[in-house]
């Protein structure tokens, strides 16, 4: 079988499933139940200085939902753990003990004051934690402070708050970065510069997820008000795999991916981008701790099937594959082809093309079919088709474009080839 075992900036778990910094990893119990369940290793809910902060006492979440209410995104506006600092490091300390095999990493956020991070890191330190991770993007509640995403998106905090933790600390310190900027490679390679061992990406995405229209107020309403949260899920993870391949092109650290993993192939796409390790928090909170039998089973299967052998053999093995648009191949022509014995003639394919898209497809009494000339291979006509593999794209190999009459070359040509190009045709 594969291989799961991992190792991320000096932190060894036996598979590479860590349930992220949340609900799910507040306290012992729930931990001693991850654990108990198969996950390699958490990352302990948020910790801070005391006082504790003050949560609402509800609603906390709220939730976009898909057929059948299936949890597309969470919304969340809690804050960082309400439990006083004493109490989490004693069961930080006692979940090590039980389980000295497993990963146990803890997350903070704290001020840049430099005179408050010592004893805090300290006493981590002393639990028998593996490791630090640093909250540098949390959306909501804690920027007035000076904390979550107003450091995280500024790279010289990013870089201050990271020495200031390697300047304290003996452990392994990872860098959570925040989505809600510009570019997440800028604030990666200044931490990265300021000494961070590892990266976390991506922290949630700053949103509203919807309006009650009776109490004219966001999701989720406390007394009648509602305020920005941070957004997780499912439908964060095309985000999340854009930030994990951008961050590991340009940063050698290694990379504990998060964002919309809910499914083994998730966790395998993550792992081609070039994530190091796997964190998990939405798919539990849903389905609960047993996905990670699913999750294991079938991301090792895979890869055996793949000729895998373990986690190094397959991070990053799409990366080459993902290149800038202007190095596609202008050369490459794909159209749509409509497989009539799966075809259920329900009109959907004609209705986005005629409407929407290039008008390339027939209506016949009780069929469709592609006019080829008119066909541009958007897609879109295999997207809407609710018969998988009814509606497939076959590539032209050579010969005559039937759409332009022109020659179909083998050769790839990029746009920065093309004798279109503006900056070719300069020089």
């Amino acid at each position: 079988m594969a291989d799961l075992t991992l190792e991320l900036a000096g932190i060894s778990s036996p598979n590479p499933f860590w349930l992220a910094s949340a609900p799910p990893t507040d306290s012992l119990a729930k931990v001693h139940r991850a654990f108990e369940a198969g996950w390699g290793g958490v990352v302990w809910k948020t910790l801070g200085i005391d006082p504790p902060v003050i949560n609402v006492n509800g609603p906390r979440y709220g939730a976009w939902h898909g057929p059948q209410r299936a949890v597309m995104g969470f919304n969340n506006i809690e804050l960082i753990s309400d439990r006083p600092l004493a109490d989490n490091l004693r069961e930080i300390a006692a979940a090590k003990r039980l389980w000295p095999d497993r990963a146990m990493v803890v997350s903070v956020m704290l001020p840049l004051e430099p005179a408050l991070w010592p004893d805090v890191l300290r006493r981590i330190e002393d639990s028998g934690a593996d490791g630090i991770e640093l909250n540098l993007g949390c959306p909501h509640g804690m920027s007035e402070r000076g904390m979550g995403s107003a450091v995280g998106q500024n790279p010289a905090l990013v870089a201050q708050a990271t020495a200031c933790a390697k300047a304290t600390t003996r452990l392994p310190v990872l860098v959570k970065l925040t989505p809600n900027v510009t570019d997440i490679t800028q604030v990666a390679l200044a931490a990265q510069q300021a000494g961070a061992d590892g990266l976390s990406l991506i922290n949630t995405i700053n949103s509203i997820m919807a309006v009650d229209l009776d109490a004219m107020a966001p999701i989720p309403t406390v007394g009648g008000q509602g305020s920005h949260g941070g957004y997780c899920g499912p439908a964060v993870k095309p985000i999340a795999l854009h930030m994990v391949a951008a961050t590991a092109r340009c940063c050698p650290l290694p990379l504990s991916a998060i964002g919309g993993i809910s499914t083994w192939r998730d966790a395998a796409e993550f792992l081609t981008l070039g994530a190091t390790g796997l964190q998990v928090c939405t798919a539990a909170m849903v389905y609960g701790l047993r996905i990670i039998d699913d999750l294991l089973s079938g991301l090792s299967d895979w890869m055996d099937s793949a000729g895998y052998a373990n986690l190094p053999a397959l991070s990053g093995r799409a990366l080459p594959q993902v290149v800038p648009w202007e190095r596609l191949d202008l050369h490459h022509v794909a159209k749509a082809r409509i497989v009539q014995e799966k075809c259920i003639a329900c009109g959907r394919c004609w209705l986005s093309c005629e409407d929407t898209s290039h008008q390339a497809i027939n209506h016949h009494q009780d069929s469709y079919s592609i006019r080829e000339e008119d066909c541009i291979g958007c897609a879109l006509c295999q997207l809407v088709c609710p018969v998988p593999g009814a509606i497939i794209m076959e590539r032209l190999a050579g010969g005559i474009d039937p759409r332009t009459g022109e020659t179909i070359s083998s050769e790839p040509l990029s746009w920065q080839d093309h004798p279109n190009n503006p900056a070719r045709r300069s020089t």
